[in-house]
């Protein structure tokens, strides 16, 4: 017995031991061949009995004592390739994933011992993909130090960010980028964007981010530019917890004493309103005269918001926190695993100097080039936003099917409040000039709650390498957009300085809710085969899908009057407006009242429901040993509804506006010139459709500009012939040259442009043909070749020039014709709205993982942009260059480099985004300028 209690300490250390100093090599078995997980190959530890075998998705897992390895993967038919040099340590995890290709012969084996580089990995997948793609792994996404997708994928080739949010895909505009999550269709924020917030997702819920910029059968129709794919983990193969805290200073907005806010409501920290700010009355409550129901009158009025005057305070910093928790369990011999994130940011804005405008050509003397103003604008801006992010993801995964649901939820509330001096034009074109104060309280509720339900499926026996598998996916989003108890309260300024209300000049006092409910369901299957065609393995892809959208948006507004004398508004003070004492009532028949007139207008309602049905074949196969093929059919109907009226006198009650059954073919080539070295050629038709506001009679007014959008229900989808062609040469560690060439005709594309003479209205409309062209230069290159201590920076480069050219339409092409100045000449083509002439980024990436250190110096830069396009008397606006220069610094700590801290600096330059009025001859006027300023930023990350 005393024996046994001295040996049972020894075999618990040894058992101990053995357990602890092991480690675990996971990663993913990749078909060169088609660039998709290989199911069943099988991997070896060379000289021991360890083995595994991949699962249906392609990964695999290993326990490895401590030590240093060589991998064998294998599967019939393939090349067996063999890692030499893989180190396994203690408590570590290593990911190895590796691109097996196919061997004719079958008899042949060719040994590699190369160690294994996860951004060597990507290129290669991008060097056997049969469309033009870049993408960005997990790995190289974490020693890249972006915190979110929006900071990462700028170093992607070709991509630009806009607004720090939004994806652009060579230099077209939104309207033509697609962003897509795990493989599905989700809404944005600003549900009338194709693209959603990229800022919204932090990077360590993510496997990878793949940018597709040539089409191919099993990807919705609707881009042009390109598809941005965000890839969100399965489950980690260990428990993986992480924390982190940061924050950001601006000097030109933080601290600042002439910050402007208003009182909200006890949760607006949390992304949402807690009911004060809900509509006081019922929609369709009546409002009396002053000479009617004269107490309830007053009642009506008093209920109504009193704060209408923006307050100074001093504004606070950036700051965001964010955990994400996720492990892997063994259920038999199945596995289940959870992925749970959540991030909060909340971020303080004071433009100090913000300016819009308005300005036409003189409709009366066309000698005279200088532009007139119709309205110019200038004040300051707070504004306060908040945005929370939620995720919770499970999987479950047998031998040969997984299961995947996740869920998430994105809500966000948005403050501002502003004052503003304004000079308006009564008439709209120049005269009657008058000048205007007005006070702006406003406040925006947003949210998004998407589910992904998915399942995979092998659907033959394991032995069958051609087997079918099997991919379905369904996803319900549900969105809306709350603007809750605007506040707009103009006065107009007398010679003598005091204020008073001037509705012919300046509009009534307003207080107006605007919602927007719009829920998506989408749904799709695929399935493919692997099959031999001229001799060699080829693969066979079919499937459908199905998505129904639904919009309901209405606007409640009511306008303020007052009746008798105006003095106690005559210093300015709005905020005297609604106060108690200050309410008309019966008595005196003096102070303010609600104007009846004003309510809910179903003019500025309107439903909309739209429903795409597809179905697609495309066939994967070689012609020769290299040429590679890709040829596809994509079929889609869409149909388009609109429920509203336009005038009260003619009504639509789910009518069908757009009716279009269209084919988009695609064709993918690749030729291997060798190894490292493809020329690609692509063809694709491809379709941008009208959003829902933009095929509607909705009228909507930005209260604080005085721009009114109207809709078009006339708007017809535009059509896209893309043509692609692509030299590439791949180098070692993550070396690569690639020049492009692409052309792309537009048939009816659809443009944003001012009304005819009216400088403030807005509108879309099909004007004429276009044509884009252009050229791409890509690099990725380490400088050590200079000097071997210069090997762990690197540059990155890409260059993109394009030419866009609109052929008018008749009506354009008169209306240009007739505001045209003296010695003015007019070309019958011009720029095409929202396209770049060209697009730079350029990086300079220094990473030394030894020590736990990454840096860059990044800089980005769009050309000069037509962003809303002019008529008759109104100019063109362009968007001016944004050059952003941004720097950032990550170190890791410990031993296992579980602690970080990184640095940011943002727009170094200080650029200012600005837009302008440019007409011939004349002097450019401000359409929008806003003063982002530069912020300083610092993070820490703790994983456990």
């Amino acid at each position: 017995m005393k024996n046994i209690q001295k040996v049972l300490p020894f075999v618990f250390f040894l058992i101990t031991s053995l357990v602890f100093s092991q480690g675990k090599l996971t990663g993913t078995v990749i078909d060169g061949e088609f660039n998709e997980p290989l199911a069943f190959a099988n991997i070896v530890v060379k000289g021991t009995s360890k083995g595994a075998s991949a699962d249906f998705d392609g990964k695999y897992e290993l326990e490895i004592e401590e030590g240093t390895y060589t991998i064998v993967f294998s599967f019939v038919g393939y090349v067996t390739k063999e890692i030499t040099d893989v180190v396994i340590k203690e408590g570590e995890d290593v990911t190895l994933d590796v691109v097996l290709e196919t061997n004719s012969l079958d008899t042949v084996v060719i040994t590699t011992s190369t160690k294994r580089n996860t951004e060597n990995a990507v290129l290669n997948i991008q060097k056997k993909s049969v469309v033009v793609l870049d993408g960005l792994s997990a790995q190289a996404i974490k020693s890249s130090g972006a915190s979110n997708v929006a900071s990462a994928v700028k170093s992607v080739p070709g991509v630009s960010i806009q607004d720090g949010k939004y994806v652009f895909v060579r230099g077209l505009g939104d309207r033509y980028t697609k962003s897509i999550l795990n493989g599905i269709d989700i809404p944005g924020l600003d549900p009338d964007r194709n693209t959603i917030q990229m800022d919204l997702f932090p990077t360590n819920i993510l496997d990878n981010v793949i940018v597709l910029k040539s089409a191919s059968a099993e990807y919705p129709a609707d881009f042009t530019g390109g598809i941005v794919d965000i890839v969100t983990k399965d489950f980690p193969s260990r428990a993986e917890y992480s924390l982190s805290l940061g924050s950001g200073y601006n000097p030109d907005m933080h601290f600042n004493d002439n910050y402007l806010t208003s009182d909200g409501s006890d949760t607006d920290f949390l992304g949402f309103d807690d009911g004060t700010r809900d509509l006081p009355i019922h929609r369709y409550q009546p409002i009396p005269s002053t000479s009617e129901n004269r107490l309830l009158l007053t009642t009506l009025t008093d209920r109504f918001q009193k704060e209408l005057a923006a307050k100074q305070q001093i504004s606070g910093m950036n700051f965001d926190l964010g955990f994400t928790l996720g492990n892997q369990y063994d259920v038999g011999e199945d596995k289940l695993g959870y992925l749970a994130s959540f991030s909060y940011k909340n971020e303080t804005t004071f433009y100090e100097n913000r300016v819009d405008g308005a300005f036409i050509r003189n409709p009366q003397d066309r000698s005279q080039n200088e532009l007139i103003a119709a309205l110019d604008s200038q004040g300051s801006e707070g504004i306060n936003n908040v945005i929370m992010n939620g995720m919770l993801g499970l999987a479950y995964k047998t031998d040969k099917s997984k299961f995947k649901v996740n869920l998430l939820h994105i809500q966000n509330g948005e403050s501002t409040a502003g004052f503003f001096d304004q000079i308006i034009s009564q008439d709209g074109t120049g005269g009657a000039l008058e000048p205007l104060t007005k006070n702006s309280i406003t406040y925006t509720e947003r949210s998004i709650t998407n589910l992904l339900l998915t399942g995979k499926h092998r659907l033959n026996s394991n032995e069958d390498e051609n087997a079918f598998n099997l991919e379905w996916k369904l996803s319900p989003t549900f969105s809306k957009v709350m603007d809750k108890g605007h506040r707009i309260t103009p006065l107009q300024q007398a010679d003598n300085g005091d204020s008073f209300l001037s509705p012919s000049a300046s509009t009534l006092p307003i207080q107006l809710w605007r919602n927007l409910l719009e829920e998506s369901w989408a749904g799709k299957v695929d399935l493919d085969k692997t099959v031999e065609m001229f001799g060699r393995p080829a693969k066979l892809k079919f499937g459908g899908a199905f998505t129904y959208k639904f919009r309901d948006f209405s606007i409640d507004d009511y306008t303020f009057n007052i009746r008798g004398d105006q003095a106690f508004i005559a210093n300015g003070d709005v905020d005297n407006l609604l106060d108690s004492d200050n309410i008309w009532n019966p008595t005196s028949d003096a102070g303010t009242y609600l104007v009846s007139i004003d309510t809910f207008n179903p003019i500025d309602a309107y439903e909309g429901e739209q429903h795409i049905a597809a179905t697609y074949f495309s066939a994967e196969f070689n012609l020769s040993e290299k040429l590679k093929t890709v040829l596809g059919l994509r079929a889609e109907l869409f149909n388009s509804f609109y429920t509203g009226t336009p005038d009260n006198s003619i009504f639509f009650n789910r009518t069908p506006i757009l009716d279009e059954f269209d084919l988009f073919p695609s064709a993918n080539l690749i030729y291997t010139l060798n190894d490292d070295t493809n020329l690609r050629a692509s063809y694709s038709r491809t379709t941008a459709r009208p959003s829902f506001k933009e095929a509607s009679e909705a009228n909507i007014f930005d209260p604080i500009t005085n721009r009114l959008f109207i809709g078009d229900l006339d708007l017809q989808p535009t059509y896209v012939n893309n043509f692609d062609v692509r030299y590439e040469h791949f180098g070692d560690n993550g070396q690569m040259f690639a020049v492009s060439g692409f052309y792309k005709d537009f048939t009816d594309p659809i443009e944003q442009r001012f009304f005819l003479g009216a400088s403030t209205q807005l509108t879309v409309d099909n004007l004429g043909n276009a044509v884009v062209y252009g050229a791409e230069l890509e690099m990725r290159q380490r400088l050590g070749f200079i000097t071997e201590a210069l090997d762990n920076l690197k540059l990155t480069a890409n260059f993109s020039l394009i030419k866009s050219q609109l052929t008018m339409s008749q009506e354009e092409f008169d209306g240009r014709q007739a505001g045209a100045r003296d010695g003015e000449t007019i070309d019958r083509e011009r720029d095409l709205q929202g396209q770049a002439p060209y697009l730079i980024n350029v990086g300079l990436d220094y990473n030394y993982s030894d020590i736990g250190l990454q840096t860059g110096l990044f800089y980005n830069v769009q050309g000069k942009t037509l962003e809303v396009v002019g008529i008759n008397q109104t100019p063109d606006v362009y968007t001016k260059p944004f050059h952003s220069l941004n720097f950032t610094i990550n170190k890791s700590f410990g031993e296992s480099k579980n602690s970080s801290v990184d640095l940011k600096v943002s727009n170094i330059l200080n650029s200012n985004r600005l837009s302008e009025f440019e007409s011939f001859g004349a002097q450019d006027q401000t359409f929008t300028l806003r003063e982002p300023g530069t912020e300083i930023s610092l993070g820490y990350t703790f994983k456990f």
